[in-house]
């Protein structure tokens, strides 16, 4: 058997139903979600990474995908609110202030620089790993590459993202810094938001890590 390789594609992705399978398993049928909840709106819109492994189950497809995570570019005229799926009535993920208005601090007393300085401005989403394949460093090698890829699609920007509380030691691990309060996001719990400044393309090899500490 081969050994699991990151895979990433987008905007504009042609994404496989194993794909959103495994986003749904991860993270939308724990939470009770109907299968609908796995699609985002933007998907079209967002670089999508993921790590697939050969399957040992007859019934299965060949390729099956063990972790997931997306990236995609906050429009200039927005702050990053947008609804948390595709559904009708979907909860409502909201904005980053620091992308609206200058004078904020994040949790390590760094002040953020103006707003206009904050742009290009991504947002990294849907991020998770299946249980029977965590703490293999699968999350941290996603996350490293959805930030090369968004480096080298718009260039040096802000990286933001939403965390839930449970994943924020995993975050830190990878150097991004939490600001503001905690906040609900309906039907999912508690998240802190988090920033880090991505200024680096990194080479191919340096995307396949082998991290576990804290990792999701």
């Amino acid at each position: 058997m081969s050994p699991p390789s990151v895979r990433s594609s987008g905007p504009g992705a042609n994404l496989s139903a194993a794909y959103f399978e495994a986003r749904y398993q991860i993270l939308r049928e724990p939470l009770g979600f109907p299968p609908s909840a796995a699609k985002l709106p933007d998907d079209d819109d967002a670089i999508h990474a993921w790590i697939e492994m050969e399957s040992n189950q007859p019934a299965e497809e060949k390729m099956m995908v063990v972790a997931v995570g997306r990236i995609h570019l906050i429009p200039a005229d927005s702050t990053g609110a947008c609804a948390d799926t595709v559904d009708e009535n979907a909860a409502h993920c909201p904005d980053f202030p620091p992308l609206g208005t200058h004078g904020f601090s994040d949790g390590a007393g760094n002040d953020f620089p103006p707003p206009k300085l904050l742009r290009p401005a991504v947002q990294i989403r849907q991020m998770g790993t299946l249980e029977n394949h965590q703490r293999k460093g699968h999350a941290a090698t996603v996350l490293a590459n959805l930030e090369s890829e968004a480096v080298a699609q718009w260039g040096e920007c802000t990286g933001f993202l939403q965390a839930r509380v449970a994943a924020i030691p995993f975050y830190g691990a990878q150097n991004w810094i939490s600001f503001g309060d905690e906040y609900m996001v309906e039907g999912i719990g508690l998240h802190r938001s988090m920033w880090k400044p991505l200024n680096t393309s990194l080479s191919p090899d340096s995307l396949v890590q082998n991290r576990t500490e804290g990792e999701v």
